[in-house]
């Protein structure tokens, strides 16, 4: 039987109707990771899960020239090394203050060039983003970073992908204070993150307002202090991920 062109123009509708969801779930299927008691157990890698002695400390959203000098002089004081995931677009207003970063110790990943949700993005777009932040941080550090974050710790297919192919690691968090809320509190920020920390943990904090409630980071700077008496309390040594543990990173 001979097709005509209407019949043609049918088919092909059909199928892109099944197809379009069908990529739109694969494109999307890696959200499941943002659920975090399942990510902690099914995902411990992506969890940011390392040494039962150890508690890994990474800041998000700067390096912000207001902010994140007091974060860097507290930690100094302490002795203490953390992971910073740099967007491009604060690193780009303060080049000088992550190189700084970078020479006292601390280590540097990225969140991407713009706090965007992925999952808005295409492939071609996620990947243009993340090679972008990759590349200035290499350019300032003089290192490429090998740690990603996403935004909202939301991953997609297309992220996945692209790590791949610019030799990078997703990695989220299992405990988090909480610290981008405008009811935030020093008491709130510590009792949160310290309620769903264990040893092997890694701790989710902001260095940062650009995304967060304005001033946010002063309650995250002045519960900083009580997070890592807990952590020393419980016999746990504090410091970035490199120093983790994490299987395979």
């Amino acid at each position: 039987m001979r097709s005509g062109p209407g019949r043609t123009a049918r088919t092909i509708g059909r199928a892109g109707a099944i197809a379009l969801p069908a990529l739109a779930a694969a494109h999307a299927a890696p959200v499941i990771s943002t659920f975090g008691p399942l990510r902690n157990r099914a995902m411990p890698r992506l969890a940011g899960r390392g040494r039962p002695d150890h508690v890994a400390l990474t800041f998000d959203d700067g390096p912000d020239h207001l902010s994140t000098p007091h974060f860097l002089r507290l930690l100094d004081a302490r002795g203490i090394r953390a992971t910073f995931f740099l967007l491009g677009s604060m690193l780009a207003r303060s080049p000088g203050l992550a190189k700084e970063m970078a020479a006292a110790g601390h280590e540097i990943g990225i969140h991407g060039w713009h706090h965007r949700p992925l999952l808005l993005r295409g492939p071609r777009a996620t990947y243009d983003d993340l090679a972008r932040a990759r590349d200035a941080v290499a350019e300032v550090t003089g290192r490429p970073p090998t740690l990603f974050r996403p935004p909202y710790g939301v991953m997609n297919t297309a992220a996945h992908l692209t790590c791949r192919r610019l030799g990078l690691t997703p990695m989220l968090w299992t405990a988090w204070g909480e610290d981008w809320r405008k009811r935030a509190t020093p008491d709130s920020v510590h009792r949160t993150v310290t309620r769903d920390l264990s040893g092997g943990g890694t701790i989710l904090l902001h260095d940062s307002d650009c995304t967060s409630a304005p001033d946010s980071w002063r309650t995250t700077l002045a519960a900083l202090p009580r997070v890592l008496d807990t952590c020393e309390t419980r016999g746990w040594r504090v410091g970035p991920l490199r120093e983790h543990g994490v299987p395979g990173l």
